[in-house]
Formats: C-alpha cells, structure tokens, sequence
C-alpha cells in the first residue's frame, strides 16, 4: 500500500511542477510539492524537477 501511494505522490509532483510560466514559476511549484511529500529532499527534488521540466517545454 504504501509503494502505491509513493507512486501516486511522484506521479503528482511531475505532474504539479509542468504548472507556470516560467521556469522560477515551475521550479516553485515542484518544490511546493515535493516539500509536502517529502520535506526537504522532496522540496530539492521538486524544483530540479521544475527546472527540468521548464527546460525542455521551453525549446
């Protein structure tokens, strides 16, 4: 049970740090969530995640 809700939890913050404009917008965003998954490693994670994200979107 709590493997699924590890992939449910991931699975939101990938999804969550695709939201913004920008790349601060999506970096923040994917800290936000990942700070609520998993506190402070979740919140670096998130926003590497973020920035990845925006980076590809943007080309």
């Amino acid at each position: 049970m709590s493997k699924v809700l590890g992939v449910l939890a991931v699975s939101a913050g990938l999804l969550l740090s695709a939201c913004g404009h920008n790349v601060e917008q999506r970096a923040a965003t994917g800290a936000v969530a990942g700070a609520v998954v998993g506190g402070p490693v979740g919140a670096a994670a998130g926003a590497a995640v973020g920035t990845a994200v925006s980076k590809g979107v943007d080309k």
